[in-house]
């Protein structure tokens, strides 16, 4: 153990590292109902119980910038007991700790196991490139059945399927900085291509686009989006400080906004946005600094992190957490492209 975190070997000559985790959590580890929050600038992606409590971590906080942290992790999943996550790295001038002018890059897609094991890569840490095994920001990583992954590589403006020998099986680049792609249950990938202020569905086979959605032209940097089982879209419509949902004919059916509670950014920019099995929502209000659970009239449930208040708690979520990006419930896959 050094500094307070354990080093396991690895298996791709890479340094790994998990947070100690207390005897007493061991149990709760990839518990169904526990979140999964890919804490951004703290490059790290954690694990907490319904109360916050942290039960495992992976990544050594907000002053590392090596690959012994995920930098900049904009996703993370579970498959079984290891975990997906993508490092999209951080641009010059966005974090203070982050001191090299030309920002802290990550570029890498990793299966970690509990352990701390890094058991499967794509991308070269600190490498951006659109090559093969080369990305530039990726800010998404969406585990199939079939053993692959899709990943979102906004830097290059393109969503690929890989496989575990990293070779590319798909590829669609008809996008402006996309932002998340979903498997869907008819085989579409649906895509929030959010620097066209669009989310489309493209038919895999063809490549061709068979919906667009806009909420009726209003949305502004759509950063994800899924399709529920009644078939609307929910959508984190960022750059309108909302979470959006439409039907089949793209008429907004709900909305909320996440800056106005007293106290909030006023331009929190949520970034994700998931339906629970519950019909709540899970939001991800990134500069707000927090995970909020809302139900569909709109009433806040459930708060971790603090308002507008960055922090890096090692315990419990109300201790802080800083511009958290994504968070999952593990075992809820509503809308999502099941593990």
């Amino acid at each position: 153990m050094r500094n307070g975190h354990y080093f396991g070997g690895v298996l791709i000559a890479l340094t790994a590292s998990v947070a100690a985790i207390p005897a007493s959590a061991v149990t709760t580890f990839n518990t169904v109902g526990n979140l999964l929050i890919s804490d951004q600038f703290n490059n790290r992606v954690i694990e907490v119980t319904p109360k916050g409590n942290i039960v495992w971590s992976w990544g050594l906080g907000p002053t590392d910038f090596s690959a012994n942290s995920i930098v900049g992790v904009n996703d993370a999943e579970r498959v079984g007991d290891d975990t997906l996550m993508a490092g999209a790295g951080l641009p010059p001038g966005l974090d203070p700790f982050c001191k090299k002018k030309a920002g802290c890059p990550d570029e890498r897609v990793l299966l970690v196991d509990r352990a701390g094991n890094i058991v499967w890569q794509y991308g070269q840490f600190g490498v951006i490139g659109n090559g093969q095994d080369e990305l530039n920001t990726p800010v998404q990583a969406t585990w199939t059945p079939k053993n692959t992954v899709y990943i979102t590589d906004q830097g290059n403006n393109r969503v690929i399927e890989v496989d575990m020998k990293k070779n590319i099986l798909w590829e669609f680049d008809q996008l402006t900085n996309p932002n998340s792609a979903e498997v869907l249950n008819n085989g579409d990938i649906l895509i929030a291509d959010e620097g066209a202020n669009r989310v489309i569905e493209v038919e895999r086979s063809t490549k061709a686009i068979v919906a667009t959605y806009t909420a009726q032209g209003t949305l502004s940097g759509p950063g994800f989006a899924s399709k529920l089982p009644n078939g609307k879209i929910l959508i984190t419509d960022g750059g309108n400080n909302r979470v959006v949902m439409v039907d089949h004919n793209d008429t907004v059916v709900f909305q909320y906004f996440t800056n106005k509670q007293k106290g909030s950014n006023p331009s929190p920019l949520p970034s994700h946005a998931v339906m629970l099995q519950d019909g709540h929502i899970l939001i991800s209000d990134q500069i707000n600094e927090r995970e909020i659970v809302i139900d569909q009239k709109m009433h806040l449930l459930h708060q971790y992190g603090l308002l507008n208040t960055p922090g890096y708690g090692t315990s419990n979520t109300q201790q802080g957490i800083d511009w958290p990006y994504d968070a999952k419930v593990i075992g809820d896959y509503t809308g999502l492209t099941p593990p």
